[in-house]
């Protein structure tokens, strides 16, 4: 039984192929989300590694900012029910899932079942999201890709105090105008979204088995920082931005098998 997954975000398409609920045969990412051709070329990418094709897929689910607006799926379904089933997939006892997307933060907190149980979102401020780490990736003239590399050479991470974006978007290029040392930049960017973060999952209520979800659970400054804020471990696994995909998936497996 095969079932297509597809996580429509504000700023990154993912899709997932899985077969009976429980492998994974075929993924597809694209930059590009809600209202551009991301979509069906991340399922071009996905298509290109399998000899199936849509007419194979017994069930299709759409998730994420987009699902409202796509018109290829048998159903849609929440990111936060889709990424409480994929982190749970990845890990059987996960208890909360911090999710950081390009526009929004979304803790989910699931008891031992599975079970979603609570749940904070953050979707007013960029601060805190993947929005925040491109504007500043932007600013020093950096891929978003090389932010954790560079951070890991801070000898003294600069603070950055502005819980708005723009504010610190100034606060940044005047301390690199006073010779503040980029990696040490870099370190209070990513510790500066982990603070963020950090507040939001207190409210929430964090309880391990803690995990990474969406594009920036990639920078590995922000998870460790993150960590620290916290004082708790925080599992990371490479599929970390398909997990919303992967969720939907299941969630058509599921409907197929009741």
């Amino acid at each position: 039984m095969l079932t297509l997954g597809i996580d429509i975000g504000s700023t990154t398409s993912k899709c997932v192929l899985m077969e009976d609920g429980s492998k994974i045969i075929a993924t597809g990412l694209k930059i590009g989300g809600l209202g551009t051709e991301g979509p069906e070329e991340a399922l071009e990418e996905l298509w290109a590694q399998t000899e199936y094709t849509r007419e194979d897929i017994d069930r299709t689910i759409v998730t994420g900012y987009g699902r409202n607006k796509y018109e290829g799926a048998d159903g849609e379904v929440s990111e936060l029910t889709c990424h409480a089933l994929g982190g749970r997939f990845i890990f059987p006892d996960l208890r909360t899932v911090i999710d950081i997307g390009g526009q929004d933060a979304k803790i989910i907190t699931l008891g031992e079942s599975g079970r979603m149980t609570n749940f904070v979102m953050n979707d007013k401020c960029a601060a805190g999201t993947g929005r925040f780490l491109d504007v500043m990736a932007n600013i020093l003239r950096m891929d978003i890709d090389e932010l954790d590399e560079c951070a890991s050479h801070s000898e003294k991470p600069a603070s950055i105090s502005s819980t708005c974006t723009v504010f610190a978007e100034s606060e940044v290029i005047s301390q690199l105008a006073n010779g503040v040392a980029r990696p040490d930049l870099v370190a209070g960017i990513c510790e500066s979204v982990a603070s963020r973060v950090g507040a939001l999952a207190r409210r929430a209520g964090v309880t391990p088995r803690v995990c990474m979800s969406g594009g920036v659970a990639k920078n590995s400054a922000v998870r460790h920082a993150l960590e620290r804020n916290l004082e708790t471990e925080i599992s990371f696994d490479p599929m970390a931005q398909y997990f919303g995909a992967i969720g939907a998936a299941l969630y058509g497996y599921r409907q197929l098998t009741k």
